[in-house]
């Protein structure tokens, strides 16, 4: 029997469309956007990240800032399998309106087998994006 796992996860592939997967120090944002969701429910924001192959799974921080620089909703996404996410952000506070900032930040801990050894804990910096979106008045 054959694996077939290449198929159902494609973004797993070695040389997925002849891109190697790239070591930590040189991982990078390929897509960083926001938008908000509109209907009836409060605030929501969805989210698309999007990374460079990677060798070794990192660590994705999101955070979302209002007009005035509070932060109003935040997601970390540790070791991911994909290289492409898509997720909903539900945000707080009482500004929903305006121009909203998406911070993110890519980084590989040292102590990732040992997550409770914060002594010994370095992290290497991979990459960091920045975007906007706006929410219209309703």
């Amino acid at each position: 029997m054959t694996d077939n796992m290449n198929f159902f996860f494609p973004e797993l592939n070695n040389a997925e469309d002849g891109v190697v997967p790239l070591l930590p120090a040189a991982m990078r944002f390929l897509e960083l956007r926001g938008e908000p969701v509109l209907d009836d429910n409060p605030l929501r924001a969805r989210v698309y990240v999007e990374v460079t192959p990677f060798q070794k799974r990192p660590y994705i921080e999101v955070i979302l800032l209002d007009e005035d620089g509070a932060e109003v909703a935040t997601a970390s996404v540790i070791e991911p399998m994909q290289r492409k996410h898509v997720f909903t952000l539900h945000l707080r506070g009482g500004k929903m309106t305006g121009v909203f900032h998406l911070r993110a930040r890519m980084y590989y801990p040292s102590n990732a087998e040992d997550p409770t050894n914060l002594a010994g804990m370095t992290i290497l910096e991979a990459d960091q994006a920045e975007a906007e979106f706006v929410v219209p008045a309703r």
